[in-house]
């Protein structure tokens, strides 16, 4: 990385043209192989959101830098999938000269195999790549094509990625209890009663956030996460094999986990695989998160696999009462930083000068002057007029835009602390936002989407509620006019982890995982005018415990609001607001006001001051 950019850096610019070159290149390894196409997802052997630079093949080969998305190569015809976050990004991206945009949701890679490939064709895909409940539906696109889904042995784009990245081994360090609230030991065996209860002998862990979480361990192995890249096996009698690569533990780290954890080289999980197959042990293998690979060598040895979640998600997504503590503290540090950064952007930006890369790196140095600042938790989305219209902008030097007056700008950042993470997105008015086109519509949308936040951050539900019983909450304001956002309204945060965490979310697809205490979520509605403008307002919040209400016969859970940076009361539309909503940003901003007031400077404080007054 370069030290100079800090966590962030600037310079990976978008090349369209590489597509053209690198896939002739990828259809002849095709055909000296006897295939007719393959695939390439965004993904790395443990399925993250975050791939080391090794892994980002897709990217590579299509020169698409979103976090999410797979392409298809067949011998006459490509297609990238993509979310609804990237729509506008791919087409910047990537050369559509040689592929054709699909939307992942609207139309699946599995449908686009039906309707593409012919009679009798092979489609190669590399096992370590994809789930085994993704592998699973692609292998039934292929036979209702008359096709086949051939498993590599190693993957093409590797064979034709000349300067590849090496692996990482980022060391491995134990992340303090005071911080964890659990030693690792405890949690060994408290997870480990979980499988001895279903009977089960073992369970597989392939998500590395689950390892952290587990071993009480962190790493350095991708940008953003503290994630030690390693796979474990977890076994009925507390006991745990942990496959990572010896250069990555330290004495420290060696000592920390201590005699219920083995250590193997990572080489030696396909024996221990085996191993559990010859003896006909029941194996728990969350299909919806591990390799193929892994899923096929237990079966193949015999092993009984009974598909089922993995056992450290949900304990590790109830947050207990040390990780809120943290997250508070983590929340009041980073609020300060970013009120910091809007109050500087208030003075700055209208004067002209500042651009989104400027801004970001600003953010980040009101950030790292805390002292405590660990990474980014993602890489800043800084974007300014139609640039925060792309949900997942991603500033670069080429896209780069300055901060005009009249502009309206989205900055969706967070931070990670030894004692919490963070993300929150405010969108501002640079300068007066009268000069600003359209500025009635633009407050119109700002009202209605803080609206949203408010009704959302207000709710009262009973245990067993799930985000997307909530999620209409969020949108109900923007329904009203006709108006609505095409991402989700949240998602569950790390305990300085992932950012985006499960799994708990809120969204309009259906799930049924219930909001539980300790959960830590995103609440981020939006709106978003392509060319013109974006608006996000987003803050964390922690799901309480149950309690009374006067008059009520049953008690009801919350949220509790962990981030603390003022909403731009100059973009609200004052008679939008109902009482209450009124009431609730009055209360928000008066203890925004009250927690931070001790920790700005003088002129900051002053600015504060203005920023958080009743509305």
């Amino acid at each position: 990385m370069d030290k100079a950019l800090g966590f962030q850096i600037f310079s990976d610019n978008p090349d369209p043209t590489v597509g053209a070159p690198r896939v002739a290149r990828l259809r002849a390894e095709m055909a000296r192989r006897g295939l007719d196409g393959f695939i390439i997802p965004r993904a790395d052997e443990h399925q993250g959101e975050y791939v080391p630079p090794h892994a980002e093949r897709l990217k590579w080969l299509t020169g698409f830098g979103g976090s999410a998305g797979m392409a298809i190569v067949l011998k006459d015809k490509a297609a990238i999938f993509i979310d609804g976050r990237y729509t506008l990004q791919v087409r910047d991206q990537v050369d559509m000269a040689i592929f054709e945009p699909q939307h992942l949701v609207d139309e699946p890679a599995t449908r686009w195999i039906e309707e593409n490939l012919v009679h009798g064709a092979r489609l190669g895909f590399d096992p370590w790549l994809h789930t085994a409940a993704a592998a699973a539906r692609l292998r039934k696109a292929c036979e209702r094509a008359g096709a086949e889904l051939v498993p590599c042995t190693d993957n093409l784009v590797d064979a034709i990625w000349d300067d590849q990245p090496q692996q990482p081994f980022g060391a491995v360090v134990p992340h303090p209890l005071d911080h964890a609230g659990e030693d690792h030991e405890a949690k060994l065996a408290r997870v480990s009663d979980t499988l001895e209860h279903d009977d089960v002998h073992a369970a597989i862990l392939t998500q590395p956030d689950s390892i952290a979480w587990l071993f009480n361990i962190r790493g350095s192995d991708v940008s953003h996460t503290p994630l030690p890249l390693s796979f474990a096996i977890l076994h009925e009698d507390g006991h745990a094999d942990l496959f990572i690569d010896d250069r990555k533990i330290t004495a420290e780290t060696r000592a920390h986990l201590g005699n219920k954890v083995t250590l193997h080289a990572p080489g030696r999980l396909k024996e221990a695989l085996e191993e559990l197959g010859a003896a006909k042990k029941e194996v728990r293998l969350d299909i919806a998160s591990a390799a193929e690979w892994i899923h096929e060598r237990l079966k193949d040895a015999g092993a009984v696999i009974r598909a089922g979640d993995d056992p450290c998600v949900l304990p590790k997504a109830r947050k207990n009462d040390a990780e809120l503590a943290g997250m508070r503290a983590a929340h009041i540090r980073d609020g300060a930083a970013v009120t910091r950064f809007l109050a500087w952007l208030d003075r700055e930006g209208p004067k002209g000068g500042v651009t989104e890369i400027s801004a970001a790196r600003a953010l980040e140095g009101f950030r790292a002057d805390t002292g405590a600042l660990k990474d980014l938790s993602f890489d800043t989305i800084s974007g300014a007029g139609p640039n925060g219209a792309i949900v997942h902008y991603r500033v670069t030097e080429a896209t780069d835009r300055p901060l005009n007056p009249g502009d309206i700008y989205l900055v969706d950042s967070g931070a990670q602390y030894l004692d919490g993470t963070t993300d929150i997105t405010r969108t501002v008015a640079i300068g007066e936002p009268a000069t600003t086109p359209d500025i009635a519509d633009v407050r119109d949308r700002f009202t209605r989407v803080l609206k949203g936040h408010i009704s959302l951050a207000m709710a009262r539900f009973p245990k067993g509620t799930s985000g997307s019983q909530l999620d209409v909450l969020a949108r109900n304001a923007l329904w009203q006019a006709g108006l609505d956002f095409d991402h989700g309204t949240g998602h569950g945060v790390g305990s300085y982890l992932s950012v985006h965490e499960g799994p708990q979310r809120i969204s309009k697809l259906p799930h049924n995982v219930p909001l539980d205490p300790g959960m830590v979520v995103s609440n981020e509605p939006g709106f978003y005018k392509t060319g013109a403008y974006g608006i996000r307002i987003e803050n964390l919040v922690a799901v309480t415990q149950p309690d009374e209400i006067d008059g009520g016969e049953r008690p009801m859970q919350g949220f509790e609001t962990l981030t603390l940076a003022p909403i731009d009361r100059m973009l609200i539309i004052p008679d939008l607001l109902s009482t209450e909503e009124r009431a609730w940003l009055n209360a928000y901003h008066a203890r925004v006001r009250d927690t931070l007031m001790p920790l700005l400077p003088p002129e900051d404080q002053a600015w504060l001051e203005q920023a958080t007054k009743a509305v």
